[in-house]
């Protein structure tokens, strides 16, 4: 496989991947929002931070409403992590590399670019109607994935796709759960019950898994397991890197890398620090530290993996 051909293929994953976590996360923050007055936009700063970065801006929306927090997240062409701009990313990567996707994938992937970009869209945001569209844009990335797991085969297309699906997910959680801890300066002992977890679980698919699977009343630590550490739950940072470590061996077996062993310790040393680490060593080391440090290593990783796969310079 060419070296441009994976990349778009792990491009276009990653791409999805962001979007369907954006729109999640916009969804529980834009219903929760409706409990709360009109002038309470705190619940808009994590996904700002995450999908901004412009602090100066970032305090502008929190002063304004809904509305606006909406467009530019969504819509602006000048937000390069916005909804509209990822999936015209995808869609390029797609159209480059069709012989390597399902022409189901193709179409799924074509029909979210021309609904993000159509002018009913952006009437429908600028109406009463944010919720009904946000929730049809994400019912489109879940889609999305559902299309992509039963008609891929599971060949290197599928190993690339899917390592840059885990790749992006795994950020993503890492990121989410430093700006919720951070909020209450990563301190366990903090009387914080599961109604002011909620926001965080339900941008993760996790709150109902919680309910079902943790009893005991500490939930600032329940949360922190099962985000981190529990290999059940489909967007823990453990479930995450299981994967990215089967999919790579995989990718490396079948092909003949250069400084492969090189790699493979380094995800091994990002694996290990997660494998074998408990909550009680976190506490003692710094939430804040272990989660830092392990977004910054999993960026390097990143960068590794795309100089060795994607001859990026």
């Amino acid at each position: 496989m060419l070296s441009r051909i994976a990349d778009s293929l792990f491009w276009l994953n990653r791409y999805l991947e962001r979007s369907e976590g954006m729109l999640r996360l916009m969804r529980t923050n834009y219903v929760l929002s409706l409990d709360k007055g009109p002038s309470d936009m705190n619940d808009w700063k994590p996904l700002l931070q995450i999908y901004s970065g412009n602090a100066k801006l970032d305090q502008a929306l929190l002063q304004g409403s809904n509305q606006k927090v909406i467009g530019y997240l969504l819509m602006d062409p000048a937000n390069e992590n916005s909804l509209q701009v990822n999936l015209n990313k995808a869609r390029e990567n797609a159209r480059g590399m069709q012989d390597h996707i399902t022409k189901e994938v193709w179409e799924q992937v074509n029909h979210m670019y021309h609904i993000v970009n159509s002018k009913n869209t952006s009437e429908q945001l600028n109406s009463n109607n944010q919720l009904p569209t946000i929730e049809y844009l994400l019912k489109n990335c879940l889609l999305y994935t559902g299309i992509t797991d039963s008609t891929m085969p599971r060949g290197m297309s599928w190993c690339f796709m899917n390592l840059g699906k885990y790749l992006e997910r795994c950020l993503l959680t890492i990121e989410l759960l430093d700006k919720y801890y951070a909020s209450i300066d990563y301190d366990f002992q903090s009387e914080k019950d599961i109604l002011y977890w909620r926001s965080l679980l339900f941008s993760v698919s996790g709150y109902e898994f919680h309910l079902k699977n943790y009893r005991n009343a500490d939930t600032n630590y329940n949360v922190a397991h099962q985000i981190i550490f529990n290999e059940q739950f489909p967007y823990s940072i453990f479930y995450c890197l299981t994967r990215i470590k089967k999919y790579m061996e995989t990718i490396i077996d079948e092909n003949k890398i250069k400084d492969k062993n090189l790699l493979v310790k380094e995800f091994g040393r990002i694996y290990s620090n997660v494998e074998f680490t408990d909550l009680d060593w976190i506490k003692k080391t710094g939430m804040a530290v272990y989660l830092q440090t392990s977004r910054y290593n999993l960026l390097q990783f990143t960068n590794s993996l795309s100089q060795t796969f994607f001859s990026y310079s």
